[in-house]
């Protein structure tokens, strides 16, 4: 696996990157945030652990730019920022997951295997594409077209709208939900599948219809539904 770790803080940096590189991961480091969308772009990392502020350089603001050149990436954030607020924000932007510090390497090493099992997971899966409705989802290319027109997904909203689409009209629980997406029994935050459904929402139902494609289901979770 494919880890590209980015921190301004060097001491940091070398510890993380070392103990990765110790389970057997090929390490990339880099200290600059404006350097980060670039080494993204030539290393292609499965996971890249981003910390949150580089100065007073929220790196939050250069995910859509790493994204677009490594579109397929994990992002891990890291941050000693734990408000809620600050959490959401960093989720919306397009980041997979949030660990907080002070943090224990294990977890940190825990979080990024679990990116990683995601994306070797998706070699393995079918590559027809999922057509409901106007909206089709092709695995092969990750790409998702409504009457046609691609629409732009991050990598973790690509994975939830297939496994909501591959169960069309079935109730699904957040927990079910976590669990097959995000690939852990227990919440990172409690409130981010709800995230994640609402920035689905906004790029899916436009222009707004009369009823959401993805429905909350009342003390249990959310439904796919598309006629």
């Amino acid at each position: 696996m494919k880890v590209l770790v980015a921190d301004d803080e060097r001491s940091l940096l070398n510890f993380i990157a070392r103990g990765l590189s110790a389970e057997g991961l090929d390490c990339t480091t880099v200290s600059q945030l404006h350097e980060v969308s670039m080494q993204a772009y030539q290393q292609q990392p499965d996971v890249i652990v981003l910390d949150r502020l580089f100065g007073d350089e929220d790196s939050v603001l250069e995910l859509p730019a790493i994204l677009k050149r490594s579109p397929k990436s994990r992002i891990l954030l890291l941050t000693a920022l734990d408000d809620v607020n600050d959490r959401v924000t960093g989720l919306r932007a397009g980041a997979d997951d949030y660990l907080c510090k002070p943090f224990d390497f294990d977890e940190l090493l825990a979080r990024v295997q679990a990116l990683g099992r995601r994306i070797e997971g998706q070699a393995g899966e079918a590559v027809d594409v999922v057509q409901q409705g106007n909206l089709a989802l092709d695995p092969s290319s990750r790409l998702v077209r409504r009457e046609g027109v691609e629409i732009s997904l991050t990598s973790l909203e690509f994975d939830l709208l297939a496994f909501l689409m591959q169960n069309n009209g079935k109730a699904l629980s957040r927990e079910r939900i976590l669990n097959k997406v995000w690939g852990q029994q227990s919440e990172p935050l409690t409130n981010i599948v709800d995230v994640y459904v609402s920035r689905l929402r906004q790029k899916l139902d436009n222009p707004p219809p009369d009823e959401s494609m993805i429905q909350t289901v009342r003390g249990l979770g959310y439904r796919f539904r598309i006629t």
